[in-house]
């Protein structure tokens, strides 16, 4: 075991060390060796680089980095979105990187439930994206205390995509996101994209790689065969994270792929899956062609009850998501120009937040699902009904003077859940920009003798309008079919109309 020491050469004065004990964790494509504190690793390329390839390194740190470091939520992204590589080293004619080591979150602390196999691991997104690592039956169950529940992984698919929104504002695309560079702690709620030393950077470096088998564009497979100079060829870019996010976003909700189904295009297996998830690609839940619905007699009993579309379909997710996967799966899925931005994804996932209820069942290993519109609720994942009266609230913005609009928004109740200010105040936007104090509840819900109320705690101008009456800090309004609230006075206050489901 020896210390190297290694110098920049974005700055020459800057040098790093790394303990090298002879076996380095290997990469796909590097080496990587601790510092001997442990704050990050030194990441060293096998192969040597050409000129383009620096060029590309140097630019991701030098001129990227800033640019994230300057801006506001830099340290959200930086600390919890990206591990983004801070340096570039050279050593014996080979090309490394500095990256800040990964949080201890992102590490197994129990592993599997059955053995200590994966202790100490790291929690690539694999491990969460299917389905067979928490069947109960499965012998290599990954242990219940790191799983997390379904509302865990909202957060984590908003910080994904927030990550992938960050990158396209500066012009870049990861070309590789997929479930092996994503690390995902579901306790935490926490997701970080790692890997981010290959970004296409548009008109100046190319992708390298054309991706991950799961996650590739239809149209990067199509047109594979194709020389890279030919125009016809189509590589990693912007619109192909657009089609990589959602297929991770899918397969983090469903646990399952949204285009591995039962046709089958070829005998040939590897030219199969060419055409499957390339020119013939097509959404295992298409509404009129059934012809690539998953076949349960051929699939794993490890991947129930999740491959099952019949008994847990897309439109669990909800009809803001239903709505993004059917224009990317269905719509954009050979038109990438149609493909949702990864703001309305972001937008979405949050909206399906305000639309969850907590399952009655205390067994039940999901613990939430999203409302389904109905007047006698269930839980999609165990069947238990809803129990006693359901508030639905939704939100309207003022249009013009006494000319109130519904903004496609609902926030659906349950005991104990919060009010927040962007709730309160559509110019108040729920996104990596909030504040702390944008972040305090205003307000909270609870069952109260026998009824639904909202307690106030920090709204100044609260106004039961069906009543005309002011509620004061402090003080409760009940919540009953038809009422109608003013959240606030200010410009961008909402009111909210309620109605009762499950009467």
């Amino acid at each position: 075991m020896k210390t190297i020491t290694v110098k920049s050469i974005n700055d020459s004065s800057k040098s790093y060390q790394y303990i090298d004990n002879g076996e380095p964790m290997r990469g796909g494509v590097k080496d990587v060796f601790f510092s001997p504190d442990k704050k990050y690793v030194v990441a060293i390329f096998r192969d040597k680089l050409d000129f383009n390839q620096k060029e590309r390194l140097q630019k991701i740190t030098n001129h990227y980095l800033p640019q994230i470091q300057k801006k506001e939520a830099g340290d959200y992204y930086l600390n919890e979105v990206f591990r983004w590589p801070t340096d570039v080293i050279e050593h014996n004619g080979f090309i490394g990187v500095i990256v800040p080591i990964y949080n201890s979150k992102f590490f197994f602390k129990k592993g599997y439930e059955t053995s200590d196999l994966i202790q100490g691991k790291e929690k690539n997104g694999k491990w969460f994206a299917g389905a067979k690592f928490r069947n109960p039956q499965f012998p290599l169950k990954v242990a219940n205390s790191e799983l997390g529940d379904w509302l865990s992984y909202f957060q984590v698919c908003v910080n994904l995509t927030r990550g992938v929104k960050k990158m396209h504002a500066m012009g870049l695309a990861h070309s590789d996101l997929s479930y092996n560079n994503v690390l995902i702690d579901p306790v935490e709620k926490s997701a970080c994209i790692i890997d981010l030393d290959g970004l296409v950077v548009p008109g100046m470096f190319a992708a390298e790689v054309i991706g991950t088998a799961e996650f590739i564009a239809p149209e990067v497979l199509s047109s594979k065969h194709l020389n890279k100079t030919d125009s016809n060829r189509k590589l990693p870019n912007r619109l192909t994270d657009l089609h990589a996010l959602p297929v991770l976003i899918y397969m983090f909700l469903l646990h399952r792929h949204p285009l591995k189904g039962g046709k089958v295009h070829d005998l040939d297996t590897e030219k199969d899956d060419l055409l499957s998830m390339g020119e013939k690609a097509m959404f295992i839940e298409h509404p009129t062609d059934k012809t690539n619905r998953p076949k349960l007699a051929q699939g794993s009993k490890w991947d129930l009850p999740w491959a099952d579309i019949n008994k847990l379909p897309y439109s669990v997710t909800g009809p803001y998501l239903k709505t993004l996967f059917d224009k990317v799966f269905i719509d954009g899925l050979h038109n990438p120009m149609q493909r949702p931005t990864a703001d309305e994804w972001e937008i979405a996932l949050l909206k399906t937040t305000d639309l969850m209820q907590k399952c009655h069942n205390v067994s039940c290993e999901q613990k939430w699902y999203v409302f389904d519109n109905t007047n006698t609720p269930k839980c999609p994942f165990c069947g238990t009904a809803h129990k006693g009266t359901l508030p639905i609230l939704d939100l309207y913005y003022q249009f013009k003077e006494s000319v109130w609009k519904p903004e496609n928004h609902r926030l659906m109740v349950y005991k104990d859940q919060y009010l927040f200010q962007w709730h309160v105040n559509r110019n108040i936007t729920r996104n990596e920009k909030i504040t702390p104090d944008q972040k305090v509840p205003v307000g909270y819900f609870t069952f109260h003798n026998n009824k639904w109320v909202l307690v106030n705690q920090k709204l100044t101008s609260l106004k039961d309008v069906t009543e005309n009456k002011e509620i004061p800090i402090g003080s409760m309004v009940e919540l009953t079919d038809g009422k109608k609230l003013l959240l606030s006075k200010e410009d961008g206050g909402r009111v909210v109309v309620i109605t009762m489901a499950n009467k």
